[in-house]
């Protein structure tokens, strides 16, 4: 009896730098090992993050991007697998950073979108990710914005970030992008609940999918006086219906994100809010870093009794913060 078929010995696994910048140039050259290990550093913070977030920005490039964002259930992820494969007509490269809750166990990802993006997993031309909160200093809020960094230092020329849901978190990462869409669905509610949500404030274009569905009129006459009341600038965001299943609609919604940018860039609001972003970024970063400075105050010998002695009403909070503060600087 013959034997089974033979096999020889297994390939060597490639070995990847250690270092941020190894990695980096590793990523430029297609190694998408090399670029998911950058991201896997920011994402677990400590001292590797910072050595990633810091090469990251030092390459000077902010990328395009777009945050869509919008209610669980409203097709987020099937409207972005749609527009993927439109934009990948006009760029090599592009990357989509898919915003999921964080497990209160494992601190892992739900990592649905790989499932509902599986039209793109052969193109070398897109890289998709999951993010979570993890261990980064200062959470999602400051790791996507460093994400995006990496990917365009990486060579990925737009990149898509989309969140999960409406939430103060959500609203944030979503809203710290060049242009926002805000995806609802037929019978998703009045004005009052759109400005409940803080969808006013971040929406640079609303798309009413599922459009096929009864309620979709209303949605947009609901949309509309939301608008009609708000103090819109130059630019009021178009309100535009698709059927992402159906590919109906992502065309122009494609058409109406480039418009938002091309408007974005005659007028310097870009370059302002931009601007605004790292400003808003560097205040985040500065509070991360005293935050975490005073934690590890908390911790010396001398004030372990600094917090029952507040309890006890020996000492009141203010005395007790400004002890903290005076040794927060050795401590860092």
């Amino acid at each position: 009896m013959p034997d089974g078929p033979k096999h020889g010995p297994e390939p060597p696994r490639r070995r990847l730098p250690d270092d941020a910048g190894g990695l980096l140039a590793a990523a430029r050259a297609g190694d998408r090992l090399a670029l998911a290990r950058l991201i896997s550093r920011l994402e677990r913070g400590g001292a590797t993050a910072r050595e990633v977030a810091a090469i990251a920005y030092r390459q000077g490039s902010e990328p395009p991007t777009v945050g869509i964002t919008g209610a669980p259930g409203a097709g987020k992820s099937t409207l972005v697998s749609r527009l993927i494969g439109i934009i990948r007509n006009e760029v090599d490269a592009l990357a989509v950073i898919a915003v999921d809750p964080t497990s209160p166990f494992s601190g892992g990802a739900i990592l649905g979108d790989r499932v509902r993006m599986q039209d793109h997993a052969l193109d070398q031309g897109v890289f998709i990710r999951s993010m979570a909160t993890r261990g980064h200093l200062g959470g999602l809020a400051l790791a996507v914005p460093e994400a995006a960094r990496i990917l365009a230092a990486a060579g990925m020329q737009r990149v898509l970030i989309e969140t999960v849901g409406v939430g103060q978190v959500e609203v944030e990462v979503a809203s710290a992008t060049d242009t926002t869409v805000v995806v609802l669905t037929p019978g998703w509610g009045d004005a009052v609940q759109a400005n409940k949500a803080g969808l006013l404030e971040i929406a640079d274009v609303f798309v009413i999918n599922k459009a096929d569905r009864p309620g979709a009129r209303q949605t947009r006459l609901d949309l509309e006086q939301m608008l009609d009341m708000s103090s819109a600038g130059s630019w009021r965001p178009p309100i535009l219906e698709t059927v992402a299943t159906q590919d109906d609609g992502v065309a122009e919604l494609w058409a109406a994100i480039k418009s938002h940018e091309e408007s974005l860039a005659a007028t310097g609001e870009l370059e302002r809010r931009r601007a605004e972003r790292l400003d808003r970024e560097f205040r985040r970063v500065l509070r991360a870093q005293v935050e975490a400075a005073v934690e590890r105050v908390f911790e010396l010998e001398q004030h372990a009794g600094l917090v029952s002695s507040v309890a006890a009403h020996e000492t009141d909070p203010y005395d007790a913060a400004d002890i903290l503060i005076g040794e927060v600087g050795s401590a860092s």
